[in-house]
């Protein structure tokens, strides 16, 4: 187990921030933290971090425990935190040759060298960070957390100012990078957790409202369909509604319409027997699934 959360809780002042959180993540996951803003994401990264102390609760990160061992816990985590806190006045090199020495690791320049092929800083590796781009800079955070090769890779809000090719680089990495280290990542790209995430965590108010596999959250009840159908030709007037369980029906535009069921039989034969039966050729016809967000929204608001 990399990571194992029990009960953690924080307070701030009179504010709960987190309110007896637990949850397990297994080696090779990759999982995505996420919840609206305020709800308690970055307090938890930074606990399980040692950054800060939680109020109660336990939680150990590769079998070390957070308050007894949190230099052990520090050798097996790398982070990015969410503001990306670097030294501008340094050159990237120099920067990594700092937290390589920090970490007292060895072959420094052979490690430097390998993170900046990883990450995509060829072309900037000689300037200084305060010359770089938000992107850029963000490739910087995610060297540094990485060059001590850790055992668990904390990421919050690890794609901020990437533009879509950075974007679709960083995904790549972070796959990569997942079929052999824990990663706990947050962000509020959904498409993000879609294409990265094998498991979802939604935190809300401080507290877990959802901890299930990306596909599994996002499946639609069985008691609910969404057809989107395309003929090639216009149906009669209010024919579709006649359709067994149709419930409602949708016109999109020119000849896609929107059928929605809660029956628990699959009226997609239905449909392609209505389109035989009135002399329509069925275009295309797709089943629709929740996205990630409909179910952020409905959990979290």
């Amino acid at each position: 187990m990399s990571i194992k959360v029990n009960n953690i809780s924080k307070k701030y002042a009179e504010q709960l921030a987190l309110d007896s959180v637990s949850f397990e993540i297994n080696s090779g996951e990759i999982v995505g933290f996420l919840g609206p803003n305020g709800a308690g994401k970055s307090t938890m990264m930074k606990i399980i971090t040692c950054f800060i102390p939680q109020t109660s609760g336990s939680a150990t990160v590769c079998g070390f425990d957070i308050n007894e061992q949190s230099m052990e816990v520090r050798k097996n985590v790398g982070y990015l935190a969410e503001q990306n806190p670097l030294y501008l006045d340094m050159y990237v090199k120099e920067y990594l040759g700092f937290i390589a020495g920090l970490h007292k690791l060895k072959n420094v320049p052979q490690r430097i060298a390998e993170m900046i092929e990883i990450t995509g800083l060829q072309i900037e590796q000689k300037k200084k960070i305060g010359a770089l781009s938000k992107g850029y800079r963000q490739r910087v955070g995610l060297a540094q957390a990485l060059i001590h090769d850790p055992k668990v890779l904390i990421l919050d809000e690890p794609t901020t100012g990437l533009d879509p090719n950075q974007l679709a680089e960083i995904r790549q990495l972070i796959i990569k990078i997942g079929k052999e280290k824990t990663v706990m990542l947050s962000t509020h790209i959904m498409q993000e957790v879609e294409a990265v995430c094998d498991r979802v965590i939604i935190i809300n108010k401080g507290k877990i409202v959802a901890d299930k596999p990306t596909e599994q959250l996002q499946k639609t009840p069985e008691s609910e369909q969404i057809i989107t159908v395309e003929f090639d030709n216009k149906p009669a007037e209010n024919s579709l509604q006649n359709i067994e369980n149709v419930t409602n029906v949708t016109h999109l535009s020119g000849n896609i319409w929107q059928l929605s069921t809660h029956s628990a039989a699959d009226i997609r034969p239905l449909i392609f027997q209505y389109a035989v039966k009135n002399n329509l050729t069925v275009l295309a016809m797709n089943k629709e699934e929740r996205k990630l967000e409909d179910v952020f929204k409905e959990l979290t608001q």
